[in-house]
């Protein structure tokens, strides 16, 4: 089963771009939940680097509780630097959907109280923010598939 990138309300469209070639090149679904911080028209797919656009599985949601409410049943991962365990300490079963928030504000508390024993961060210095949201997304990624092996990739 195809992976899956979930950004949850993204606000700046570089790096919703970075992440879609992300997704384009290793095969993962893409699903935006709104609101976004830009919107999505031509011009502005292009001027943020988004020229796999075409190449994309993408889905929409109007909020988390409309993404909440289809998938909420699914294998979700939800990566937070408030999380607990790292990323590479789980096996993420196939199709599995990794839950990415607001570059400026992470996701929601009540998300994150609720959904615990499933939030996984990225480990990094002490006193340091955040690593940025498109390279988290890439590590990521690429973490699920190395533990598959690579598939469909050369």
């Amino acid at each position: 089963m195809k992976l899956n990138l979930v950004l949850c309300e993204p606000q700046i469209p570089q790096n919703t771009g970075n992440i879609s070639r992300t997704c384009a090149v290793v095969g993962a679904a893409l699903h935006l939940i709104r609101p976004l911080g830009f919107e999505i028209t031509e011009s502005r797919v292009k001027r943020a680097g988004l020229d796999y656009w075409d190449k994309l599985d993408i889905f929409y949601y109007d909020s988390l509780e409309d993404f909440m409410e289809k998938h909420g049943d699914k294998e979700l991962f939800f990566f937070s630097t408030k999380a607990e365990k790292f990323y590479s300490d789980v096996k993420y079963p196939d199709g599995a959907y990794l839950v990415f928030g607001r570059e400026d504000a992470g996701l929601p508390e009540w998300l994150l109280e609720k959904q615990a024993e499933r939030c996984v961060k990225l480990p990094m210095r002490d006193g340091l923010r955040s690593l940025n949201l498109s390279n988290t997304a890439a590590v990521a990624a690429y973490e699920y598939l190395r533990q598959r092996g690579f598939p469909g990739l050369m």
